[in-house]
């Protein structure tokens, strides 16, 4: 074949692979809804800087990418020294450092929800979801004994306070984890059942505001009321946004519960969406010491609906969590 004719038809492969891998990235995450949620960001972000400047305080977590936890560093501290077991099956351990602004490991920590350090990881899909604690080493080096169940892509997120600012960062990375992976599209579920437990939630998540959310606890059609304290609450409520997996900051209500007092069956959550579409939810609650993880997907509403989301329904493809809790040495977050 001649020089022009072989450089004709390289071209055409090269057009054909790049349709094909915008195709594919389209059926991941659409283009359109990358763009709005882009646009979104920039205006709640230029929106709230103008409130600032003009005095105005906001309840609601600034909507920017470094709030959202999508990014590797945020105000000078960065996720660094990344690694995990990279197939599935294989044993082996999780590591992360947190650096500073002045490049060194950060080594001091304040208390959030009775840890220093909470550490997320779920796959892309929101399957496989697991919220654990790992232990720090004497040079600011974290670990914990992890193994993967599925492969796929997995993004990782630690949630600390520094010390030295008392300002709440949650960075993140992603880990691809060798196997066939076969994603599960998220729908909405506003129920769920997990051990034995019924779990559901009610509200309204409004785009761009404070929103409450409340989830109650049933067993066999009875009200639970042995919800026992757990990260210095009696739930702790774990938000994602379905697509690029944006961590939400989610509060719970009301005062810390004391030392062997117990509650039920409802659980009320605050928590900010920075733009509209779909969230996986991730409820952990504890009984007997155990400590269960309840998974939900809900829509968020208009300003102006005043009916319930569209998660009405219990569905058969709610993220997976495997109901694992691991804490280094134990099983408690």
């Amino acid at each position: 074949m001649k020089a022009p004719a072989r450089l004709s038809l390289y071209g055409l492969v090269l057009v054909a692979v790049f349709a094909v891998a915008g195709f594919t990235a389209n059926a991941v995450i659409p283009e359109e809804t990358v763009q709005s949620w882009a646009e979104d960001t920039a205006d709640n972000t230029h929106h709230e800087e103008g409130d600032a400047m003009n005095g105005d305080e906001h309840e609601g977590h600034n909507a920017g990418a470094s709030s959202l936890g999508l990014g590797l560093a945020q105000d000078g501290y960065q996720l660094t020294a990344v690694s995990a077991p990279t197939a599935t099956g294989t044993e082996g351990e999780l590591l992360l450092t947190v650096t500073g602004p002045d490049g060194n490991p950060v080594t001091d920590f304040e208390l959030e929800h009775e840890k220093e350090l909470h550490l997320i990881a779920v796959r892309a899909d929101g399957q496989h979801f697991r919220h654990v604690h790992p232990q720090m080493n004497d040079d600011g080096t974290w670990s914990i004994p992890w193994q993967w169940e599925a492969a796929g892509s997995y993004r990782v997120f630690a949630d600390f306070v520094p010390a030295e600012t008392g300002e709440g960062i949650t960075l993140s990375t992603s880990v691809q984890v060798a196997g066939d992976y076969d994603p599960v599209p998220a729908e909405p579920a506003a129920t769920t059942s997990v051990n034995g437990f019924d779990v559901s939630v009610e509200g309204d998540l409004v785009a761009g505001s404070t929103s409450e959310l409340t989830m109650t606890i049933t067993r066999d059609g009875e009200p639970v009321t042995t919800l026992e304290p757990y990260l210095g609450a009696f739930g702790h409520l774990v938000a994602l946004r379905d697509g690029d997996l944006a961590y939400l900051h989610v509060h719970p209500h009301g005062d810390a519960p004391q030392a062997g007092e117990t509650s039920g069956p409802e659980i009320v959550f605050e928590a900010t969406a920075p733009t509209e579409g779909r969230y996986l939810l991730y409820l952990d609650f504890q009984i007997d010491g155990q400590v269960h993880t309840a998974p939900l997907v809900i829509d968020t509403t208009g300003a102006g609906d005043n009916g319930g989301h569209s998660g009405g329904e219990h569905s058969d493809t709610e993220p997976d969590t495997g109901d694992k809790h691991e804490e280094g040495a134990d099983h408690g977050h």
